[in-house]
């Protein structure tokens, strides 16, 4: 099941600009969150449609503890909403949900939710579904340093392994930040090396299938070449090898 969505692209979301949509329209920065779970449901459906196979969004980093109390329960109290009201939906749909990201630090029972929906889920085969909350990439990438100590000769394949915790887990295609920051703010490093990257002044609550199937296209102009030559330099350069 998983090796067969791998083979479709993956796709990571930094949804960023809930809180501006919010204060732009006069409105308290809950109801932009509020917006921004809608507008997942819009681009959850969408997702397969248009290809992808793995969507990745960035809901809670781990510098977002931060944040005012009141508001970080408030996000808790989506996250808690969200995976009580959507499992149903996702199991009609064929999503697969997988929650990355620390769980000790959770409020009560939110931890049980995830393992319980991830259970409930785990069987979807149309999209994976993959949350990261209260996630730092560079804390994944230490854990899994640490995991690979005494491990011996470990290859990029083994180590993206333990950096994930998804033995088939393809690497990232591309990287869409919504509001017009255009950074990654310790979101998928490993996972990212080579992935295109689409920044976009929509703000997440606005964002839309079109949004999303411009970026695709987008992406689909580039030409990605993992370091090596465009196709006709590395032709020229073995016509001139094989003439010396």
């Amino acid at each position: 099941m998983q090796s067969d969505l791998s083979s479709k692209l993956h796709v990571g979301i930094i949804m960023d600009g809930n809180g501006r949509w919010a204060t732009r329209r006069r409105l308290s920065r809950l109801r932009g969150h509020e917006a921004g779970v809608e507008a997942i449901r819009r681009i959850v459906e969408a997702a397969p449609k248009q290809g992808v196979g793995t969507l990745t969004l960035y809901a809670f980093s781990s510098d977002n503890w931060r944040r005012p109390k009141a508001e970080v329960s408030a996000l808790m109290a989506l996250l808690r909403f969200y995976l009580a009201s959507e499992v149903e939906s996702l199991v009609k749909n064929g999503v697969r949900l997988t929650v990355i990201g620390r769980r000790d630090r959770l409020p009560a029972g939110i931890a049980d939710a995830i393992g319980r929906a991830e259970q409930s889920t785990a069987d979807g085969a149309v999209l994976h579904l993959r949350i990261a909350v209260d996630y730092s990439a560079r804390d994944a990438i230490l854990k899994a340093a640490a995991l690979a100590a005494g491990m011996g000769d470990l290859t990029r394949e083994g180590f993206s392994r333990l950096v994930t915790g998804e033995p088939f887990l393809r690497d990232v295609d591309l990287v869409i930040r919504t509001s017009g920051e255009q950074r990654l703010s310790d979101f998928m490093l490993w996972e990212s090396a080579y992935a295109e990257l689409h920044f976009t002044q929509r703000m997440w609550p606005e964002f839309q299938a079109e949004d999303l199937a411009e970026a695709l296209a987008s992406f689909h102009r580039r030409e990605r070449r993992f370091g090596g030559l465009q196709p006709e330099l590395q032709e020229m350069v073995g016509e001139m090898e094989m003439s010396v």
